[in-house]
């Protein structure tokens, strides 16, 4: 809202969730050059839409932010079937990529962080949209497009997950 009261334009309220969106980005993909490109896929998207649905944004009928989370998951989701598509090839060119090891790093917020790499990209979005972002059950599903009881049972199995994986890291 700017001082008189009036609403932002959705163009400026896009603008300020672009540090939440990078965050949720980064949770998902675990690279942050990955995520960016993924954050500006998603706001290329929400641009793209905005004229087209400006009536519904400037009414409430859609809110922003759970639109932005949901096109920043469905784009992830399908470079994540692309990936599988291409490394499916038996002609692929793709060759992969050595990562230089690591030195162990310490601290409970880089375990915490590989852990959530760790876990399946379906789980980890669950438990990032409904631990991390503070979202409602339903809010989360619906940006998920599943059930609330499934909503549920991923945000349940994604923390016992972590729980046994950071048990393991802590001991």
């Amino acid at each position: 809202m700017t001082e008189q009261g009036t609403p932002l334009p959705q163009r400026d309220r896009l603008a300020a969730l672009l540090p939440e969106l990078r965050a949720f980005a980064r949770y998902l993909c675990g690279n942050p050059a990955e995520a960016d490109d993924l954050v500006q896929e998603a706001v290329l998207r929400t641009l793209r839409k905005l004229e087209e649905h400006e009536a519904e944004f400037a009414d409430g009928r859609i809110e922003l932010r759970p639109w932005c989370l949901a096109v920043i998951r469905n784009a992830f989701h399908e470079q994540l079937r692309r990936r599988r598509r291409e490394s499916a090839l038996p002609d692929s060119t793709a060759t992969e990529q050595a990562t230089a090891p690591r030195q162990e790093e310490p601290g409970r917020l880089r375990d915490l962080a590989r852990a959530l790499a760790e876990l399946p990209p379906l789980l980890r979005e669950a438990v990032i949209l409904v631990g991390a972002q503070g979202m409602a059950y339903a809010d989360a599903a619906a940006i998920c497009g599943v059930p609330v009881g499934t909503m549920k049972a991923r945000v349940t199995r994604g923390r016992r997950l972590l729980a046994a994986t950071l048990g393991a890291v802590i001991e």
